[in-house]
């Protein structure tokens, strides 16, 4: 018999399957009534298992109005997030090529996106100062994490 977390999460996750966009907009006191357990209990599931680290948003607003809004996040999106994050003024030529290896090596940028990436992050790692180059690394990742037009 699975707890009662476990049903709560993969009612959760059967509602945000069918969904298209894959973002559900849910009342927790029905939810709770529909799986017969305390809205707590929901709230409990939404905060444990339904992280940005799991690949989801979560919104919520509570009163007589209130509902809860629960989107997944591409995990692509996350990575591309992670990296430029990680990106500081600190950073040596070295750790910015490890960074690309990573894209690269998680099939998230090809050989040759991976070749320019690294290219144009030499140039700015030896033309610009740390403060005009880490916004333009940046930027350049989260362009990559931006599906084709």
């Amino acid at each position: 018999m699975n707890n009662l977390a476990d049903v709560i999460e993969q009612w959760i996750l059967r509602q945000i399957s069918h969904h298209q966009d894959e973002i559900i907009i849910l009342r927790r006191n029905e939810m709770a009534d529909m799986l017969n357990c305390a809205p707590s209990q929901i709230s409990y599931v939404l905060s444990t298992r339904f992280t940005i680290d799991r690949g989801f948003i979560v919104e919520s607003r509570r009163g007589s109005g209130g509902f809860v809004r629960i989107a997944r996040i591409p995990a692509q999106e996350i990575v591309y997030q992670d990296a430029a994050g990680r990106i500081n003024g600190q950073m040596s030529l070295e750790d910015i090529k490890a960074l690309v290896t990573r894209l690269r090596n998680h099939n998230l940028i090809t050989s040759r996106e991976a070749a320019l990436v690294y290219k144009c992050m030499a140039l700015l790692h030896e033309k610009c100062s740390p403060q005009e180059r880490v916004p333009l690394l940046q930027s350049l990742l989260m362009t990559l994490a931006s599906p084709n037009e």
